[in-house]
């Protein structure tokens, strides 16, 4: 007997073929209809029991949660709300669930209640639809890379080095914390750690990126990354996954390119392929803008929004032209923004970011060419002394969604930048060799996929969209 997927049944009938089914029920009604749900696809489908071919024992064993085996024929429903149906002939209970103490009920829960319950929310029809999205927009990645003739590689998530600079960093160590050897300074020996140098848990893989660029041409890693940046912002993890492409013989104007190139294509591989689940988080992100204020309402549906920037090119602004809006603006004026904007050279917040793209143009927009000052030691400087040709990329609702640059190529100028910042350029030798053995014109960008996973479902809380969320106090499951 044939075993299929409740997805494969809905799209293709297979109307009078006798076939088993095994899933989870989501509900059972009457002794008679069982909603089953094998997490294929959104919908459930349903199966008609004729209780009286079944024991009392096994039908009460039916329960919100139990996994089930169903035998039975593929026939049209003579019901509303579905094509076909399932009339059973067997079933066997795989896995009970005490329905007093399974805490996923067929009505509504929170999103705070079932980040408590991550291991069991995926069964909900928001949490899967959102986790179904997540690996259509990751196979997307690989699929517009592969098309666009880049390389994938596999970079250290261990690493001496922290490409950021920012300090924010989990150490990799085996040295006991309560005897921790040291040398006669007091300092920690590392001679007697396992990589006899200090190592921590990678922040990006764009150094060691590059120097694959330089050998292939065009590569990009996807692959996680972590920050140990104590924020609890809906916007951030400790624990995420980025993608990194870098490219040699590549401009700023090509990374921009690339960059919306990209972000299109990931959002368009969703509306695609993913109609059902997008119809779902549609409905669900509805119903939350109705109980807002009307003047906090999104003007466009999630659907209506992914389209708005598909058929839109992304706005390419300069940094102090930005400050010069913002500056300019309303909210800065009557001290709205919580970080006002006085003078040039100051960090944009999320507030300048999302003011930028959903009032100014109301458009995804690109900033480029910011002060040297705010921006990491690897980007390019420009002529003027003053900025570097870095650039962002901002999304509406989420602030910045991607970030990078053209790379500095100089030598001179990267160790005496490096120097600036207080990085030993002996400590980065070998990303130095890069500069001195044929270095050319090169660029690139990390995008982080859960920020791109919440832009296209719609879920306001980062958290919402990786699988188990790894927060400053959080690392359950």
């Amino acid at each position: 007997m044939p075993k299929n997927t409740i997805s494969d049944i809905l799209n293709n009938q297979h109307t009078g073929e006798v076939s088993n089914l095994q899933g989870w029920v989501r509900t059972f009604r009457s002794n008679r209809f069982i909603a089953l749900n094998d997490g294929s696809c959104q919908s459930s489908i349903q199966c008609v029991v004729n209780f009286q071919d079944f024991s009392e024992d096994l039908l009460r064993r039916i329960t919100t949660g139990s996994s089930i085996s169903v035998n039975g024929e593929i026939v049209v429903s003579i019901g509303g709300g579905q094509s076909v149906e399932v009339k059973v002939n067997s079933i066997d209970i795989l896995g009970d669930c005490p329905p007093d103490v399974y805490p996923i009920q067929p009505k509504r829960h929170s999103l705070e209640f079932l980040r408590e319950k991550a291991h069991l929310r995926m069964r909900t029809s928001t949490f899967s639809a959102v986790m179904r999205i997540r690996h259509t927009a990751a196979f997307s990645v690989h699929d517009f890379f592969n098309q666009n003739g880049f390389f994938n590689l596999n970079t250290p998530i261990i690493t001496a080095s922290d490409a950021e600079g920012a300090g924010e960093l989990f150490r990799v160590t085996t040295l006991p914390f309560d005897e921790t050897p040291r040398k006669e300074d007091g300092t920690v020996d590392y001679n007697y750690d396992f990589f006899e140098k200090p190592t921590n848990l990678t922040v990006s893989g764009q150094l060691e990126g590059e120097l694959g660029a330089m050998a292939l041409g065009k590569i990009y890693t996807f692959g996680p990354t972590f920050r140990a940046e104590n924020s609890n912002t809906t916007r951030h993890l400790s624990e995420f996954w980025m993608i990194e492409p870098e490219m040699a013989f590549h401009d700023l104007a090509d990374n921009m390119d690339l960059a919306e190139n990209l972000c299109k294509f990931m959002i368009k591989s969703v509306l695609e392929k993913s109609k059902d689940d997008l119809n779902i988080l549609d409905t669900r992100l509805l119903n939350e803008e109705k109980s807002k204020p009307k003047d906090q309402r999104s003007e466009l549906s999630l659907i209506e929004k992914l389209n708005f920037v598909l058929d839109n090119q992304f706005i390419r602004c300069s940094y102090t032209e930005a400050i010069e809006i913002l500056m300019r603006s309303k909210p800065n004026k009557k001290g709205k923004f919580k970080f006002p904007i006085t003078e040039w050279g100051v960090d944009l917040q999320s507030e300048h970011e999302r003011y930028l793209v959903e009032k100014h143009f109301k458009s995804p927009v690109i900033l480029f060419d910011y002060p040297v000052n705010i921006k990491a030691f690897y980007m390019r400087l420009n002529e003027d002394g003053k900025t570097v040709r870095a650039m962002d990329v901002l999304f509406p609702g989420i602030g910045e969604i991607a970030g990078g640059s053209q790379r500095e190529e100089r030598h001179d100028v990267l160790v005496k930048k490096m120097q600036d910042v207080g990085i030993d350029p002996e400590h980065l030798d070998w990303y130095l060799d890069s500069r001195k053995f044929g270095t050319c014109v090169h660029s690139g960008f990390g995008l982080g996929f859960e920020r791109m996973v919440q832009f296209v479902t719609g879920m306001a809380n980062i958290r919402d969209v990786i699988p188990f969320p790894r927060t400053p106090g959080n690392a359950e499951f």
